[in-house]
């Protein structure tokens, strides 16, 4: 049916991003917002249709030196599984605690647990990265972003 890996995955790709338009198209609008809360799920699902679509079309010969790097070591995929359990936690945890704190420490514990030496180095990105982004988004693009159990 579909003859390269290109074009299998091209398929799943437009799978997840056909859902991903469907929950985005859900997300309520409000009335006095510069822009609104829809724009950059709707922005980043057409972009994920526009290149699943471009790489179903691309050319691409399978040599055994590309189906040997897909292969995944089994001792990976634990690893894997574990980063996999760190986003789930992330996305359980956001709204109640908050997007400051949570990307604060899915940052530096799944740093550390993929082996990321630099503690201070770690805990510095752990704490400005969440609070530019979380002013980036609240101050310039008018977005608000789960606060949680922070005051602000």
């Amino acid at each position: 049916m579909f003859k390269t890996v290109n074009q299998r995955v091209s398929i799943v790709l437009l799978l997840i991003a056909a859902l991903y338009l469907i929950i985005a198209y859900q997300i309520p609008s409000y009335p006095y917002t510069e822009v609104d809360a829809d724009v950059i799920p709707k922005t980043l699902g057409w972009l994920l249709v526009l290149l699943s679509a471009s790489l179903f079309f691309l050319k691409d010969s399978d040599s055994e030196e590309q189906k040997e790097r897909r292969k995944i070591p089994k001792k990976e995929i634990g690893v894997l599984l574990v980063v996999a359990g760190f986003i789930l936690v992330y996305i359980a945890l956001l709204e109640i605690i908050g997007f400051v704190l949570v990307t604060g420490l899915f940052i530096f514990f799944c740093s550390w647990f993929l082996g990321y030496k630099k503690y201070i180095t770690n805990a510095i990105v752990s704490i400005l990265f969440p609070i530019i982004m979380y002013l980036m988004f609240t101050e310039l693009l008018k977005l608000s972003l789960p606060s949680g159990i922070l005051p602000f």
